[in-house]
Parts: C-alpha cells; sequence; structure tokens
C-alpha cells in the first residue's frame, strides 16, 4: 500500500501587501504543518482572498515571506492547486478533457478518469459542463485541482453558490478526499459552521491582521449539535461581530514588526493536525 501524499508546508512571517495605499493585508504571521485544513473567516475585503493570492504566487508581497514547504510561493507552484467560487470550467472540453487539460498519454487518462471516481463522476467522462448542476461543476473543479496530487489546495469559497443540502454534501466530499489524499488545505468562506466543521484551526482576519487563531479539537466527522462544535461557532462568531479595526496606513519599509492589538490566540502556532481522522 502506496503511502499517502505529504501535505505542504506553510510559513508566513511579517507578510504585508499594499494596494492604492493601504495595507490589505499587515504584519501577518501564520504556520500551517503539511496535512492540516485551516479555515479562514473575516469580514469582506478583510484580505482573505489576497491571502490566497500570495500563498498561490499570483501576487508578491510588499514586505515579509511567504513559504511554501520552504520556498518562496511562486517557486513552489508545481505543488499548489486553487479552486474558486466559479468553477471556471472549459464549456467546449467534455467533463474528461476538462480534467486533463494539456495533458496527453493513457497514464494522463488513468489518473484523470481516477479523479472524476473519486469526486463522484465516475462514467460521465463524455459529458458537457453544460450539463452539470452547481454541485457537480464545483465536483469538478475539484477532481481537476486533485488530479496532479496537490501538497496544497488553496480554496476561494468554493461551496458559496450551492444550496444548503448540496453544500453539506460538497463539505463532506471535500473532507473524504483531504482525509484521503493528505494535502494541506486553506479554505476562505464565510459560513462559521463550515469552517468549524472543516478546519483543524479558524484563523479570522480583521482589516488585514490575523485577530484569532482558534484550534478546533473536536473529532471527525464534526457533530454539529454538540455543545463543543456550537461553543466554538460561538467564539468565532464573537470576533467577527466585533466592529472592524480601521485599516493600516503604512510603509512597508517602516515596519518593525510585532502583533499589537492582536488578541493571545493569534500569536500561536496554527494549523497543527489535532484533530482524529
Amino acid at each position: 500500500m502506496k503511502p499517502k501524499p505529504q501535505g505542504a508546508s506553510i510559513s508566513i512571517q511579517g507578510l504585508t501587501r499594499l494596494l492604492g495605499g493601504r495595507a490589505v493585508l499587515s504584519g501577518v504571521d501564520l504556520v500551517a504543518q503539511p496535512g492540516s485544513l485551516v479555515a479562514v473567516v473575516g469580514r469582506s475585503g478583510c484580505g482573505k482572498t489576497t491571502l490566497l493570492r500570495l500563498l498561490a504566487g499570483l501576487d508578491r508581497p510588499d514586505a515579509g515571506s511567504v513559504l511554501v514547504d520552504g520556498v518562496s510561493a511562486d517557486r513552489a507552484q508545481a505543488r499548489i492547486r486553487m479552486v474558486f467560487q466559479d468553477a471556471r470550467l472549459l464549456p467546449w472540453k467534455r467533463l474528461l478533457d476538462n480534467v486533463l487539460l494539456d495533458q496527453t498519454g493513457s497514464e494522463a487518462r488513468r489518473r484523470a478518469q481516477q479523479s472524476l471516481s473519486r469526486v463522484g463522476l465516475d462514467g460521465r467522462e463524455g459529458d458537457w459542463p453544460l450539463a452539470l448542476s452547481g454541485g457537480e461543476k464545483q465536483r469538478l473543479a475539484l477532481a481537476r485541482a486533485l488530479v496532479s496530487r496537490p501538497g496544497l489546495l488553496l480554496l476561494d469559497e468554493p461551496l458559496s453558490a450551492l444550496d444548503a443540502f448540496t453544500r453539506l454534501e460538497m463539505q463532506q466530499l471535500l473532507e473524504r478526499l483531504w482525509t484521503e489524499a493528505g494535502f494541506t488545505a486553506l479554505l476562505v468562506t464565510h459560513d462559521v459552521q463550515e469552517a468549524v466543521a472543516l478546519g483543524d484551526v479558524v484563523v479570522s482576519l480583521n482589516a488585514g491582521k490575523v485577530a484569532m487563531a482558534l484550534p478546533v479539537p473536536l473529532s471527525r466527522p464534526r457533530q454539529r449539535q454538540s455543545a463543543a462544535f456550537n461553543h466554538i461557532v460561538a467564539r468565532v462568531l464573537e470576533h467577527l461581530l466585533e466592529p472592524p479595526a480601521a485599516p493600516a496606513l503604512q510603509d512597508p519599509a517602516a515596519r518593525t514588526g510585532g502583533a499589537s492589538g492582536v488578541r493571545p490566540e493569534a500569536t500561536s502556532r496554527w494549523g497543527e493536525p489535532l484533530a482524529a481522522r
């Protein structure tokens, strides 16, 4: 039996990103262990998507560092895949070709068919994306992201447009795929219950800073009716409902570091695979 692929490590230190003179991210320090699942929540505009873009190597920081497996994110892109709110499928290609993209050969086709099977789309290789429901489109996007066996999977609100029942199904699918494959995942979501149900830790961003990094030491699958689950949900909501901090205006060259004003939870290591899988 082959060992599970090893997830990638994440190390972010002093991360600052300025846009139009405003610090979208300011002095962010975060660490995620290989194989952990980190959920990121926060108000619109707090820097969640910017964080994902920096981790994907699609943007560069103005100060600080973003390392994936010990190298800068832009040099680790072969190990990183991203799934968006919009599935971003190619409507002129059938499902199998959407997973293959430009890969050719019998081994690539075998892996693509296996990836479709893992997300519940086996037997539909010849269908067109137009024939898929919203949930099936996101299944296909997951199959395409996972076919290359990434070490880090970035998820930018991929389930937010789905109906409630389909969303629960997709949460279960995502958790199963993560458990089986062992990749590291960072999930951005506005759904606090989703964050607590899936995350080893819930990170709350406020005005570009880490306001909280709260471990979720509950066994899987999470029991959403339990007092322990709802206690954690309440703690996260308490942070999110606080008045937003004023956005920072700063010159990254003048930054001296530190996380003043951040609660104690924010400065601890996070992303440890705490929960039983």
